[in-house]
């Protein structure tokens, strides 16, 4: 069986992330038997500054972007009818604040290396989205943790320490050098990159042709 590994770079914060995961999902699904996968997260952080005070999402966005914060409103109600479609929980998606996320990418790593990446990925994509609960503080970090399955203690020992912080910033640094500044991105075998929240059928698409040009030059 054809084997691609997709190395997925996001931010717990973007909303996209979430829908472009959910999307990734099914294009998997879809595959299943012709193709086999395996998945990494990478780290992202879309707003990088640990010391800002958090602000209501729909100020904030309105104000980054230069637009009125009804059309912000409108375009965020859009993504919630998206997320619903996909079996995603974004019912508070409009009543967070911002937030940091880099002790979150900590626990991230932390996670990989019990296997649970992406449990608790999708564990904090509900906290923030679902529930506009503060992905930054260490409560509701460990909330998500022990939702994925993960040993609640160990997760505080590895929040209460530095521990990955290092890795989280290599690697932040590394996909920004390569030129990865917006997403969900998928570098797919290191090779090709998908930038965006594809839909499920463009996936698929560009999935088997990247399968067929590895296995034609493995040839």
């Amino acid at each position: 069986m054809k084997h691609l590994h997709i190395d997925i770079v996001s931010d717990i914060a973007c909303p996209w992330c979430a829908i472009g995961y959910a999307r990734l999902d099914q294009a998997k699904r879809a595959l299943a038997g012709e193709i086999e996968f395996t998945e990494q997260w990478r780290a992202f952080e879309l707003n990088p500054d640990d010391d800002a005070v958090p602000e209501p999402i729909l100020s904030a966005l309105a104000r980054k972007y230069g637009r009125p914060e009804a059309e912000i409103q409108a375009a965020q109600a859009d993504m919630k009818g998206i997320a619903k479609s996909l079996g995603l929980n974004f019912e508070k998606m409009q009543e967070r604040y911002t937030c940091n996320t880099f002790d979150a990418h900590r626990l991230l790593k932390w996670a990989a290396t019990k296997e649970k990446a992406t449990p608790l990925k999708k564990a904090l994509f509900e906290a923030y989205f679902g529930r506009a609960e503060d992905v930054s503080k260490t409560g509701v970090l460990i909330g998500c943790a022990k939702a994925a399955g993960l040993d609640a203690e160990e997760a505080q020992r590895v929040l209460e320490s530095d521990e990955f912080g290092q890795a989280v910033m290599e690697e932040e640094r590394s996909y920004q050098n390569a030129g990865v500044t917006a997403v969900p991105a998928f570098v797919v075998n290191q090779r090709y990159l998908i930038s965006g929240a594809q839909e499920a059928d463009t996936l698929v698409e560009a999935f088997r042709t990247m399968a067929q040009e590895l296995d034609h030059n493995a040839q």
